[in-house]
């Protein structure tokens, strides 16, 4: 059964056009240090999961586009990585400690759905995303929120 989720990226570090212009509009979603988050990736995302690309930390915040989970959870390799800037010494690649996936761009959305206006909506109430003291970047979408805010478009 194919699910739901939301992504969270920083335009200035990897935005929806990067994601555009990769080989096979395809990339790993790497640099994920949240366990909860890990978790998600590891052992809940499956091929063919639709995400929402979620624009954060700028200055309009919202979902910017959608892509698809083309390969599920394996390590992220760039915590190995002395010179990377997600290197964990604590990771071993025998007993990888973070997880990543592929996904693939399938569109732009026609405009940015807004943080804000997501707040606005009742229909969200429940969504993750706008609960307080949420911080996680992967967030899961229920079939419902996906389908309304695809509706606001």
């Amino acid at each position: 059964m194919m699910q739901y989720w939301l992504m969270k990226s920083e335009p200035d570090a990897f935005a929806i056009n990067d994601l555009y212009s990769r080989p096979n509009q395809t990339e790993h979603w790497d640099g994920v240090r949240n366990y909860q988050a890990r978790n998600m990736m590891r052992d809940a995302m499956k091929l063919g999961d639709q995400v929402f690309f979620y624009h954060s930390n700028c200055d309009e915040p919202g979902i910017v586009g959608i892509m698809e989970v083309v390969r599920e959870g394996y390590p992220d390799f760039l915590a190995f990585d002395l010179n990377d800037q997600h290197f964990d010494s604590k990771s071993d690649p025998a007993r990888p400690r973070w997880m990543m996936v592929d996904v693939k761009y399938v569109k732009t959305l026609a405009r940015t759905i807004t943080l804000k206006e997501l707040k606005q909506k009742a229909e969200l109430a429940d969504f993750a995303l706008i609960r307080p003291g949420n911080r996680l970047s992967i967030l899961p979408v229920s079939k419902k929120q996906w389908d309304f805010i695809l509706s606001l478009e």
